[in-house]
């Protein structure tokens, strides 16, 4: 120290709030246009380089987009900037395939309809060019590959192109003698009526096989394995683990784990059914690998808690190895307090340190290392409290939001009414509470002075709380709520700040 000439230590300056602005829409409805239910988004997803996004629809469907931006250069788009290459504005993205994944069944033993509908899709690792997929409806997954193929044509026939006759004109053969004139046929000097074919002696001389070309490709879509009639509960998540070669799927009382090449048996890791189905007081309602330890995952239930369990403990997992849920406030239960504290979905951040979960009312973000409680609270429904009865009456209280984390895990974001979305800054110092709406003007409800966010001194680390600026039942241009517009699907790049959410059967691209 130089007798304390030395300025004392600026604290860390918080990242800026981001502005957001359009990008592109795939499947927007014109005003008053009726949306068909087949054709609801129901699953957003990158892949790890964040250069191909799928979608899957109530109709069994899965869409697949590809990077249009950064294809030219190859890359991705920060490596690009740094060695100077000209960037367009925004990340671009174009349709480049879709498939029939999945088709309505009838399970006859239950006389149960399965629905069509997509419930989750999961990239898998690429190989020689060709991209892998796990896509699941409630009963059955599929693993898919997607490449490139060359289509076969004939350019070559043993026909002069002046006496071709049929479709078209066809190219004459690259072998054909000079001056030698040849019949449509295949003949050569021969006039034979088609009423009286025949071969004449010696055969054709000038007869051909045609030359088969493959100048074009075409994207095909083949299934690999079919992984079924391993789960009594609609599937509710399935996860890629790590080393690249199994993945779990989850049902209410169930997670299993799979071989990606062994499609007729699983090993069952998770059980939470009770002998007695009378005393079952929760479920499970979604589960994810870690990133990057392929024997660790965590599942939520509807008690709102998360396990984290560690494969390498026991073959049946039924004992966790960390428990993680928030103490619930003397005095505050009430009829609602189980139901809006279910967690309808979880996701590791891509360090693996993090996990962040939404309830219905909040989104909590958890650190691994302390499960005395969440290290932040985010209020997204906070204003929707005094209207619990009308949600419980219309069913919207049961309604599933995703979310998801930034690459740099510096920023959250999930769904609401109204096709509104919010995006979150975690850091401890952010005041960052941006609520955009899925449409081409994203800020046209965007709260400019977020409420600032109070913070707590707990035994173990300081919990952060934010909330937008919203009223009680109204959003922030004082409208009422559209519980029938809801924005529960989305999806960060991830490695830039680019989000994709649905809006119905519409996809919306937004970056910052």
């Amino acid at each position: 120290m130089n007798g304390g000439d030395e300025a004392a230590e600026a604290p860390p300056v918080p990242p800026q709030p981001l502005e957001w602005k359009f990008s592109q829409v795939f499947g927007e409805r014109t005003a008053g246009e009726e949306v068909q239910e087949v054709d609801i988004i129901s699953a957003i997803e990158f892949d790890r380089s964040g250069d191909h996004l799928a979608t899957g629809d109530r109709g069994g469907r899965v869409v697949l987009f590809e990077r249009t931006d950064t294809k030219d250069h190859g890359g991705s788009r920060r490596d690009l900037e740094r060695m100077g290459y000209p960037i367009s504005r925004h990340p671009e993205f174009r349709y480049k395939t879709e498939f029939q994944s999945h088709e309505p069944e009838f399970d006859y033993l239950k006389s149960l309809e399965i629905e069509e509908k997509i419930n989750k899709i999961r990239w898998c690792q690429t190989t020689n060019g060709a991209l892998f997929l796990l896509s699941t409806n409630d009963k059955t997954i599929k693993y898919w590959k997607v490449q490139e193929k060359k289509v076969k044509k004939i350019s070559e026939m043993n026909v002069d192109p002046s006496k071709a006759i049929g479709n078209g004109s066809i190219a004459s053969s690259s072998n054909s003698s000079i001056g030698k004139q040849y019949l449509a046929n295949g003949g050569d000097k021969y006039d034979l009526p088609s009423n009286d074919f025949s071969i004449p002696p010696g055969g054709f001389p000038s007869l051909r096989l045609p030359v088969v070309t493959c100048d074009e490709t075409s994207l095909m879509a083949s299934c690999r394995r079919v992984y079924a009639h391993a789960h009594d509960y609609h599937i509710n998540s399935i996860s890629n683990n790590s080393d690249g070669e199994t993945f779990i799927s989850a049902d209410d009382l169930r997670i299993n784990l799979w071989n990606l090449e062994i499609s007729n048996q699983s090993f069952n890791i998770v059980d939470v059914k009770p002998a007695n189905m009378e005393d079952l007081t929760e479920v499970i309602t979604s589960a994810e690998f870690h990133p990057g330890h392929c024997n660790t995952l965590a599942y939520s239930s509807s008690k709102g808690s998360i396990r984290l369990i560690d494969l390498r403990q026991s073959a049946l997992c039924d004992s966790h190895a960390k428990l993680f849920e928030e103490t619930e406030a003397p005095g505050s239960r009430s009829f609602f307090t189980e139901i809006i504290a279910s967690i309808s979905d979880i996701k590791f951040a891509r360090d693996g340190r993090h996990i962040l979960s939404r309830d219905y009312m909040t989104l909590k973000l958890w650190d691994i290392n302390m499960d005395s409680g969440p290290v932040a609270t985010f209020q997204v429904h906070e204003h929707l409290r005094p209207k619990l009865c009308d949600l419980y009456e219309n069913d919207s209280i049961f309604d599933k939001f995703e979310c998801c984390l930034s690459g740099d895990g510096l920023r959250v974001a999930t769904g609401s009414y109204s096709n509104l979305f919010r995006v979150f800054g975690c850091n401890l110092e952010s005041t960052e509470a941006t609520t955009l709406e899925a449409s081409k003007n994203p800020m046209r409800r965007q709260v400019q002075t977020p409420s600032r966010p109070s913070r707590s001194l707990s035994s173990i680390t300081r919990v952060v709380r934010r909330a937008g600026a919203e009223g009680p039942g109204v959003d922030a241009n004082g409208n009422s709520f559209d519980f029938s517009t809801k924005l529960l699907h989305l999806a960060w790049h991830p490695t830039e700040n680019s989000i994709a959410c649905a809006a119905a059967n519409s996809l919306y691209m937004y970056y910052a």
